[in-house]
């Protein structure tokens, strides 16, 4: 999971990414039946005085711009769309253009972000209406600007929206009473029970929370091939979904089942509302070194067990900048809360069950030196359930990644993982605590 390998997109110097197809169909996610058309191609171009942003649809929805700071970033909001664009280019940005990710944000509602290389406000936003030769097109300028105007424009209270309707009119004027169409604050904490359902001990089935990391604009590592570690994560989840319901023994609940974007807190917040007796967060890393291969398991601990854990911590608890969220609301107590919630049993737990855990695996798959490793990931901090993340492999390295991408490999993993739930569990219960 290095950031330095997570590049998702980006420009050619001239700009231009062309028309392109759609996903593997091995990692393809349903259409939604409420996609109001498709982006078909993207490009951007640096015309000195502004860099220029061009969305390629065969629908002309409106659509709502933001910014954000620290990192500076534009975000384009709008209705859900499929997206056919080509992956695997490697180039390099454009004007204040650096990189940009896109992807559904939330159910009915699509984003592309930005990621700037200074601060630079929105100069113009518009729709095209199609001619005989071109589609419909939406467009953003942006024109570099001081930190100070740019932090004075930023935030979605102070969006600008555009309709469809006429666009021929740009619409720029700051929106102190709006934040963009159809968004949620997805840092606001779900409710989450007291205390977990009394039910009788005959019908009582573990609950198990499985996180496939990353999704919708954050796409997570990319392999040596160029497959999304969101796609692996979600086929593995799905696969592992299966297996544990399979058995009779175990009620599942998944943070995602589609490619979207969800901040940490509310893969926690799930699990939560769910009552989860146990969390697993299926991952898949990526370093500079071709030649390390071998699957991992996390538990939490503020004190990483070498640097490298805590290099991988520090990325991933910034995963909610990532996707475009807007935390300058909040305050230090409440981005900091889940550090304070860290509970001692839980952790004592999460560590046994990934001792489990490494004993059924190594006797499927080649595991990473030093197995059970430690440190401060934000998606193990619910207060009140054991909670593991597992990388399953290095997509930096081409045989891991080569293994990630085949449904018989990933279901040896499943395979080992529901025979590790299943001792934990039946240990646990011996032991009174479920």
């Amino acid at each position: 999971m290095d950031f330095r390998t997570r590049r998702f997109g980006g420009f050619s110097r001239r700009g231009v990414l062309g028309a392109f197809a759609g996903l593997t169909a091995v990692f393809a996610d349903r259409r939604s039946a409420v996609a109001q058309g498709a982006a078909t191609a993207f490009r951007v171009h640096d015309h000195g005085s502004h860099t220029r942003i061009v969305l390629e649809l065969t629908a002309g929805p409106g659509f709502t711009v933001f910014q954000l700071p620290d990192p500076y970033r534009t975000v384009i909001d709008l209705p859900e769309i499929d997206w056919r664009l080509q992956e695997g280019l490697d180039t390099r940005g454009e004007g204040v253009v650096r990189d940009l990710r896109y992807g559904l944000f939330q159910p009915g509602h699509s984003r592309v972000v930005l990621d700037l290389t200074e601060p630079a406000n929105v100069d113009r936003a518009f729709m095209l209406a199609p001619t005989a030769t071109t589609p419909w097109r939406l467009v953003v300028d942006l024109k570099p600007a001081s930190r100070e105007a740019f932090l004075s424009l930023a935030g979605p209270s102070k969006s600008i929206e555009v309709a469809r309707s006429d666009p021929s009119v740009f619409d720029l004027s700051p929106r102190p009473d709006r934040s963009p169409a159809g968004a949620q604050e997805l840092n606001d904490s779900l409710p989450v029970p007291q205390r977990k359902p009394a039910v009788k001990a005959a019908d009582r089935k573990a609950v198990i929370a499985i996180d496939a990391g990353h999704g919708g604009v954050d796409p997570g590592a990319i392999g040596v091939s160029g497959v999304k570690e969101k796609d692996i994560t979600l086929a593995a989840a799905r696969q592992l979904k299966s297996a544990l319901e399979a058995t009779g023994r175990y009620k599942v609940v998944m943070t995602r089942n589609r490619d979207i974007s969800l901040g940490l807190r509310q893969r926690i917040d799930i699990a939560r509302r769910a009552a989860a007796n146990a969390f697993i967060s299926l991952h898949a890393d990526s370093i500079g070194r071709s030649d390390v291969r071998g699957l991992s398991v996390y538990t939490l601990s503020e004190n990483a067990s070498d640097k490298e854990a805590a290099a991988l911590a520090a990325n991933e608890n910034k995963a909610d900048l990532i996707i475009g969220m807007d935390l300058t609301r909040e305050s230090t107590e409440v981005r900091n809360i889940l550090i304070d919630l860290a509970q001692r049993e839980s952790m004592n737990l999460a560590a046994h069950l990934a001792s489990g855990l490494i004993d059924e695996l190594k006797r499927e798959v080649k595991l990473l030196r030093n197995t059970h490793r430690f440190a401060g990931f934000a998606v193990l901090k619910a207060p009140d359930i054991p909670s593991v993340l597992m990388e399953m492999g290095y997509l930096s390295n081409r045989e891991d990644e080569r293994a990630l991408k085949q449904t018989g490999y990933r279901q040896k993993l499943v395979t080992s993982i529901v025979r590790a739930f299943d001792r934990y569990f039946a240990e646990i219960q011996i032991d009174g605590r479920i």
